[in-house]
């Protein structure tokens, strides 16, 4: 994804109460308490004619016996009573399978880290009715730890590529203004956090897919090291499906617990930046990636498919790749993709404020531009190259998204250049971001008084206000992309990531309008432009 770090932040308050339908969410089973069934927190039973939900892991601990004791009592008619299984407590009821997606492919990102500094949270995309626009969301990023494992840690980021939130993944409590469905999560719910607002949200939409996107810039270390051999690959895979499938949780702040993350998660997301190299220099590389990226691929696709066989429910597999041509070469796209559901592919990033000096360049171009000052294979950095080279390389268009940056790349101290709109030239540096220096969100750059520019060739947006160059996509740019969409028959579009949008979700919304054919699609941007015409 792009190129942020991992800050743990201070935490700000939520958004304003919505509160969802509470028919939405079923209530989860119980029967009669039994001295030999073993319990988690958050399972209910029945005793003595009422109703018990476990705080904890228990055994043969009878309900009520202690008011200390692993079971609080609860509201009759909380559980629905029937079967021999206890069922899970409202804090790990498990999501039906959703839907298959009909049509073309809507994604997006969740950052983890969001919830902190950019206080950002699900709630926010419910707010501006994101989650009935998407097919599909991604929570960023799980880590692939130094003994091969997918695993659980709440520990800062120091550069070692060992860090973790478990807390903001399912320890957290959100209040009830900041949680999906207006219900504030109670400590004794063994699923909170980041985890149980994705449940929520899943239980209010059928037709969406959640994925655990593993990797992303900072997480992708291991990746090489345990991909290379078949005992390393087995181990990595089976360990990221017991946590994130089967949703065997660590035990920490009162939460986790067998099955307690059951169901919140359809799938898995590889986001290995990159095989061959070219992510962080700590990365591990091995001379062997360009096969071993298919080989993971495929004992992922092979012990999802043994999984959807137990559980007679599908599980899904998508990967985000590099979009460079010089990144694709490092793979094998015809035989990966043969294990796929779907590919995002990042066609963002192209250029940035890392070339400190510039010169200045678009981040997401969707063509070509013959003038561009590059040279090599940075010639092919744009949307179009990319898909192209990944068609023309065996993969079926029907799997491949396009990528949509939901924030810009700029420069500062940027020269006017001879057309006095600072495209191509030298500058002094990255421009001032919020948050990271040459990186912004679009709901900062859309309020700016910048004079705007799209290239004739490029089809990309930029601005330039006499010292900054940025770089990104508004509303009209996208649609550019959508018809390029159409045009070329792809599976769809995704966007990095949720936060950079603005509070009304306005690109998100423009981006799930490729759900829609062309001839819909043209005569809503019509309807749109003549209800905005001064004339009328």
């Amino acid at each position: 994804m792009s190129k942020l770090s991992l800050t743990l932040s201070a935490l700000f308050g939520g958004a304003g109460l919505l509160l969802s339908s509470a028919a939405a969410f079923a209530a989860p089973a119980c029967s009669a308490w039994s001295n030999a069934q073993t319990y988690n927190g958050g399972d209910y039973a029945l005793y003595a004619n009422k109703t018990w939900r476990a705080k904890w892991w228990t055994q043969n601990n009878q309900p009520g016996a202690d008011q200390w004791g692993p079971w609080e009592e609860r509201p009759a008619g909380e559980c629905t009573p029937g079967g021999g299984d206890p069922g899970p407590g409202p804090g790990t009821g498990v999501p039906p399978e959703p839907t298959p997606t009909v049509g073309r492919h809507v994604g997006s990102y969740f950052a983890q880290w969001s919830i902190y500094g950019r206080n950002y949270k699900l709630r926010n995309l419910v707010d501006a009715g994101g989650d009935k626009k998407l097919t599909f969301l991604n929570y960023a990023f799980g880590n692939v730890y130094a003994d091969g494992k997918c695993g659980m840690v709440t520990r800062a980021e120091n550069g070692n590529g060992d860090g973790g939130d478990a807390w903001a993944d399912y320890q957290k409590s959100f209040g009830a203004n900041e949680s999906v469905d207006g219900k504030a999560d109670a400590w004794s719910d063994p699923l909170r956090g980041n985890f149980n607002q994705l449940r929520k949200l899943k239980l209010a939409n059928p037709s969406l897919k959640v994925l655990i996107s593993l990797g992303g810039w900072t997480w992708s270390k291991n990746f090489g090291k345990f991909a290379a051999t078949d005992a390393g690959r087995k181990t990595m895979v089976a360990s990221c499906i017991d946590l994130y499938l089967k949703g065997n949780l660590p035990v920490g702040e009162n939460a986790g617990g067998a099955g307690a993350a059951k169901g919140v998660f359809d799938g898995i997301d590889i986001d290995w930046e990159y095989p061959g190299g070219g992510g962080l220099p700590t990365n591990s590389v091995d001379p062997n990636d360009k096969q071993n990226f298919t080989l993971l691929m495929a004992e992922f696709r092979s012990q999802l498919d043994a999984l959807t066989a137990q559980n007679k429910r599908r599980y899904y597999l998508t990967a985000a790749i590099g979009s460079g041509v010089d990144k694709i070469r490092q793979t094998e796209p015809a035989k990966y993709a043969a294990y796929m559901d779907w590919i995002n592919v990042m066609t963002y990033d192209f250029n940035g404020g890392w070339d400190a000096k510039g010169p200045t360049n678009f981040q997401s171009n969707l063509f070509r531009d013959p003038a561009a000052p590059v040279t090599g294979d940075r010639v092919y950095y744009n949307v179009d190259d990319s898909i192209q080279t990944l068609v023309k390389g065996g993969v079926p268009k029907a799997k491949l998204n396009v990528g949509i940056p939901f924030y810009g790349r700029g420069w500062a101290g940027v020269a006017a250049g001879p057309k006095a709109d600072g495209l191509y030239q030298v500058a002094t540096g990255a421009g001032k971001g919020t948050y990271e220096a040459g990186i912004e969100d679009y709901k900062v750059l859309k309020t700016r008084s910048a004079k705007q520019f799209v290239h004739p060739v490029s089809k990309q947006l930029w601005t330039y206000d006499g010292n900054e160059f940025w770089s990104y996509d508004d509303p009209a740019t996208i649609r550019t992309k959508l018809d390029y969409v159409r045009q070329q028959q792809l599976g769809g579009v995704f966007s990095w990531s949720l936060d950079g949008d603005d509070a009304q979700g306005t690109l998100l919304k423009t981006t799930s309008e490729v759900r829609q054919d062309a001839a819909a699609a043209k005569k809503k941007a019509a309807a749109k432009a003549s209800a905005a015409s001064p004339l009328k």
